[in-house]
């Protein structure tokens, strides 16, 4: 937008703000608490070398051609296996999942496989691990990785949806709370 172009629609030009060179970790993920995250479970690999790790951030890049978005730890074990395997699903959680979105955060020292007991499982076109009765479940082939920082963003082409009827969890506040 050029200076006349902001003039005219009645906007300041302002000068280039330096970034902060300062800003505390911490804070940043306080802050974040504040933001209402839809829970989600995502699973890739294949039977004993299957994993997972519960989210805040699916969410569609695009419908049209139909997109997932997943952020990932580089250091989660769930990315590794992902990579091996070039698939993961996204499962929506709902309020009866809340211990199973417990396990797949790691709380109670659960890895891998064991993650994934105490629930049915079902398995779409990719071969990726679907919950039988999740929300939704959205099955992806991994189309591009975008490492960033601590971070990598995970781009899924949809392969298939098995939708559900469901009331969805939130996560907000360092607590689970239902939609209704």
């Amino acid at each position: 937008m050029t200076i006349q172009t902001a003039h005219k629609l009645n906007l300041r030009a302002e000068p280039a703000i330096e970034p902060v060179q300062d800003v505390d970790p911490q804070a940043l993920k306080l802050a974040l608490r504040q933001l209402a995250g839809g829970v989600s479970i995502i699973t890739t690999g294949g039977d004993l070398d299957r994993t997972g790790a519960t989210v805040t951030s699916a969410t569609a890049l695009s419908v049209h051609p139909p997109r997932m978005l997943v952020s990932l730890n580089k250091t989660s074990s769930t990315w590794p296996v992902l990579q091996k395997y070039g698939s993961f699903a996204v499962n929506v959680a709902g309020a009866r999942h809340q211990a199973l979105a417990n396990q797949f955060a790691g709380v109670g020292g659960l890895k891998g496989a064991e993650r994934y007991s105490g629930a049915v499982w079902t398995r779409l076109i990719s071969g990726s691990p679907i919950l039988a009765d999740a929300v939704a479940a959205i099955d992806c082939e991994l189309e591009e990785a975008i490492e960033r920082h601590s971070h990598v963003l995970i781009i899924g082409r949809v392969l298939a949806i098995r939708p559900g009827d469901a009331v969805s969890l939130a996560y907000v506040d360092g607590g689970y709370h239902i939609l209704e």
